[in-house]
């Protein structure tokens, strides 16, 4: 639990009971009031808690997002977080924004179901994911895109995700992840670019004569000076993966050759992963303490359970409670480096 909300509950003597009464109440009460339950609705409640004290400082929030949530449905619910600029920075698996290219496209994902029989699904071009539904011949469409806004790119530039994203971004709805991004200037990074469709569509332009160099380490050094010049920072994971310890890193590269602020200041994690198989999707915080990753005294909360059952509640908590965001980071990409002010919201 967060440190601050143990001393709360704890250390000050006053005992907070953890069986909540049932009343009428809207999303973010509730939210708040499962603050005092024990197990993972107490987790959740106090990872709302985190996110606001978020907004309150000049915190600039970085959100991992890993696992299919885009095909099961979280997409709008991200670009939301993007529009209202309740994160600052997102970086994320391929396959997410892949899936949210298809849905800016026109591309529907279908509710299906688990138990059907995936040999039939194949002989009609159906692939499924758990129990989503996606055209093979619709993610074609897809990929061809890609392929050709590739053949439109200078083959002479070094190109990081980061600008890949937002020129893709350009002219899609905000009601998707690229789309909003683009518009509020939000960055993304895509730091295992290859390892999704976006690999499948560049390969088809490369093998047509079409090739652009995309350059991972700079997505390294950009984000890393993302970093730097915050005057804090605060993590949120939507599952773990890549996209996790792609941001933990960051810190890990500015105590070596940087500006090392002692880790990030707040944390939040909703996932499936336990700790106790040692991979990083389910490792706590405590232990990216051991790293300087996290500070010691860092806000942090860690709520094991299924994110398309957290994120949607704590969201829409977020924007029923109308709490306002005191400021957030503007940036200044250049050649030369980043520029980074933060500006009243």
């Amino acid at each position: 639990m967060d440190q601050d909300l143990s001393h709360d509950y704890i250390c000050n003597g006053e005992k907070i009971r953890t069986t909540i009464p049932m009343k009428d109440r809207g999303v973010a009460d509730l939210v708040r009031d499962m603050g005092k339950m024990g197990f993972q609705g107490g987790q959740l409640g106090a990872s709302l808690r985190v996110w606001e004290r978020m907004m309150d400082e000049d915190v600039t929030i970085f959100l991992g997002l890993a696992g299919a949530m885009v095909p099961a449905g979280l997409g709008e619910f991200i670009a939301y977080l993007l529009r209202e600029r309740k994160m600052d920075c997102l970086v994320s698996t391929g396959a997410n924004l892949f899936h949210d290219l298809c849905e800016g496209l026109g591309i529907v994902h279908y509710r299906g179901s688990a138990c059907a029989d995936d040999a039939y699904l194949n002989e009609c071009k159906i692939d499924r994911i758990y129990d989503v539904f996606v055209s093979e011949v619709e993610l074609h469409k897809a990929d061809n895109y890609i392929s050709n806004f590739v053949k439109g790119l200078d083959p002479n530039h070094r190109y990081s995700s980061r600008e890949l994203m937002y020129m893709v971004g350009k002219g899609l709805p905000d009601t998707t992840i690229l789309g909003a991004a683009h518009k509020s200037g939000v960055p993304i990074f895509v730091p295992a670019l290859g390892d999704s469709s976006w690999g499948i569509g560049m390969v088809m332009a490369l093998r047509e004569g079409n090739s652009i160099m995309v350059d991972q380490i700079k997505d390294v050094d950009e984000i890393t000076r993302m970093v730097e010049k915050s005057a804090k920072t605060g993590v949120i994971y939507i599952g773990g993966g890549v996209p996790k310890n792609f941001i933990q890193q960051t810190e890990v590269i500015a105590e070596l050759i940087g500006n090392y602020s002692g880790g990030h200041s707040y944390a939040i994690q909703y996932t499936t992963d336990a700790p106790h198989w040692g991979g990083l999707s389910g490792c706590t915080f405590e232990e990216a303490v051991s790293w300087g990753k996290v500070k010691k005294e860092a806000s942090k909360v860690q709520v094991f359970s299924d994110a398309t059952i957290t994120v949607p509640i704590v969201v829409q908590a977020l924007q029923a409670s109308g709490h306002k965001r005191m400021s957030h980071p503007v940036y200044d990409w250049s050649e030369n480096g980043l520029g980074l002010r933060y500006e009243k919201t």
